[in-house]
């Protein structure tokens, strides 16, 4: 890696960990019933809103409750959104007459951005018309991301709170953080974004004349190509503060409409972390303990950084299959160098295994280049990093309680070691904190492998396996990763919008989501009902960097324990068969 890179990287963590702090002091505030600035203006549409809904913002829910709210949510936004896919050809905002989506493509398009997945299985600009695209798929950016964040909030109230039944309102919590965090700063994105060049439009497709005209597979003559437009920079910018990743194009931000610039590419990178790495420290506010924060964000950053070095070090290193071809590899003052397979020229192999790794590690899901075209290693890391329950940094909300039960299991494993009852942050952790926890955690490995198992031996799901050998294996373990773990990119090998897929990546989903969640609100609300226990000389401190080793150490064992023979028959053996 030459200082270039080095270079690019450190501009990254360093613009990201200087807005960790004021952001996530924000959000903290705003969870607590204020929001410097904002309240003022924003302030009666939240109390419009709670009298439209009929919502008393006074009255606090039970885990139960909670549960009950955020799944009710999900079930009308399904319904909403395969809706919408179905009847907009009948529906206004279609100016280019797109059809109605057919129904296994909706039901799983529905699920995923339900469930803040954000798989797409289809072309966006030839499939979805402006108005789904509005209407269904950014606003379930908002509310998918939203309720993320409001679990993560619940949880925390659980470890603050003590001898009570109760941890928040869903629909405060919902509300506020739509409201006064993703509203507010996807407005300044998308501004941002159109400044750069990202297109915002109504109008229809345009056709452009070529400038060297060709033929079709069929041998007809195109002259004309079509080039689609619409109301993209306002659904980018929050699918990447919400860590969706759905596009709006087929290409996703490797199109120039999309992403154009290096800097439009820069400040949609910094989206992707910016909220899952501010929720650290708005977990150490919330809870009167800001070294509990940092521990968790240093705990995040250790296994990040070196696997983000590794990524472009495999990159950068190229692909030994084009070493004995007359291409030019080498880093120089006019190409990144290294495998440029798949890669756009205006980002590079820095900028793209930078975006691989953070998209991967924040539950993210957006591409600006192909997964499917990286090295082995250079693949196998971003799998993995799914794989590893998507809690270095992960979704907005969900990495951060997803990580949670990490420490929670850490703290257990510590108390085994030294024979002592596991306290985190006040609460002892019995058996139904560490049941709950394993469900969790557990869950969505099981779903990744089993669907991957079936997906390999049977007829329907093998038919669409472009790719023979390892690689096409590498592809199918991708997509149940990203269904399981509710990341949403892909290999793109895979003819993956197919019924089989469609039915089995949509369960997947499912598990990934509301497997987790609800054990989540379970602990949750155990928590809250217990009493806090004083600090005492036995207690295991959680904020030293011993208790950051040991939590990183739990991340990586149980991921590399529940996917290494599943990656040896992937990444693994392609990478050993391609230095023969």
């Amino acid at each position: 890696m030459n200082s270039h890179s080095f270079l690019q990287i450190v501009l990254f963590l360093g613009v990201l960990l200087a807005c960790v702090r004021p952001l996530g002091w924000y959000m903290s505030c705003v969870y607590s019933g204020s929001a410097p600035l904002l309240e003022r203006f924003l302030r009666p549409v939240e109390d419009f809103l709670y009298r439209l809904c009929s919502v008393d913002r006074h009255r606090e829910m039970t885990w139960k409750e909670y549960s009950y709210s955020v799944l009710l949510l999900s079930l009308v936004s399904f319904v909403a959104v395969y809706g919408f896919q179905r009847f907009q050809g009948v529906l206004p905002l279609n100016p280019d007459n797109l059809p109605g989506v057919t129904p296994d493509s909706a039901f799983n398009t529905a699920i995923s951005f339900t469930t803040n997945t954000n798989w797409q299985g289809y072309g966006g600009e030839s499939t979805m018309s402006y108005l789904t695209q509005m209407l269904a798929l950014t606003v379930q950016n908002f509310i998918s991301a939203a309720a993320g964040m409001a679990v993560l909030v619940a949880l925390i109230r659980g470890f603050h709170r003590q001898m009570t039944t109760t941890i928040g309102n869903f629909w405060v919590d919902l509300s506020r953080g739509t409201l006064y965090i993703l509203m507010p700063l996807s407005l300044v994105l998308a501004v941002c974004l159109a400044g750069q060049g990202v297109v915002q439009s109504f109008g229809s497709s345009h056709d452009v004349s070529l400038l060297e005209p060709t033929v079709d597979a069929d041998g007809r003559a195109i002259a004309v190509q079509k080039i689609a437009v619409g109301p993209v920079a306002s659904q980018v910018a929050i699918k990447q503060l919400g860590t969706n990743g759905g596009g709006f194009f087929n290409a996703n931000s490797a199109h120039p409409l999309e992403n154009p610039t290096p800097l439009s590419n820069f400040l949609q990178l910094v989206s992707i972390l910016l909220i899952p790495a501010a929720l650290c420290l708005t977990f150490g506010e919330m809870i009167g303990d800001r070294r509990q924060g940092w521990a968790v964000l240093a705990a995040m950053l250790l296994i990040f950084v070196p696997l983000l070095i590794m990524t472009v070090v495999a990159e950068q290193h190229g692909s030994p299959g084009l070493a004995t071809l007359p291409v030019d590899q080498t880093a120089s003052d006019l190409q990144s160098g290294g495998n440029m397979e798949g890669k756009e020229t205006r980002f590079g192999v820095v900028n793209s295994a930078m975006w691989a790794v953070a998209t991967t590690a924040a539950s993210n899901g957006s591409v600006n280049s192909m997964h499917d075209s990286y090295t082995p290693l250079g693949g196998l890391i971003p799998l993995w990093l799914i794989q590893l329950g998507e809690v270095v940094f992960g979704g907005v909300g969900s990495g951060l309680y997803g990580m949670l039960m990490f420490a929670i299991v850490a703290v257990f494993v510590a108390g085994l070691m030294v024979g002592r009852t596991p306290e985190y942050l006040g609460k002892k952790i019995g058996a139904f904190e560490i049941k709950m926890a394993m469900l969790a955690i557990l869950f969505p490995c099981a779903t990744v492998l089993v669907g991957t198992a079936v997906a390999v031996v049977t007829r329907d799901g093998v038919a669409t396996i472009l790719n023979p050998g390892p690689h096409g294996f590498s592809e199918v373990l991708y997509a149940f990763s990203s269904a399981g773990n509710n990341n949403g990119s892909a290999f793109a090998g895979l003819g993956a919008n197919t019924p089989f897929y469609n039915g089995m990546l949509g369960a997947a989903m499912l598990i990934g989501r509301f497997w987790v969640m609800l054990p989540v609100l379970a602990i949750a609300g155990s928590l809250a009902a217990k009493k806090t226990i004083p600090v005492g000389a036995g207690t295991l401190p959680t904020h030293t960097p011993l208790f950051v080793m040991l939590l990183v150490s739990v991340v990586i064992v149980v991921g590399a324990l529940s996917f290494f023979p599943a990656l040896a028959l992937g990444p693994i053996v392609e990478h050993l068969l391609i230095q023969r």
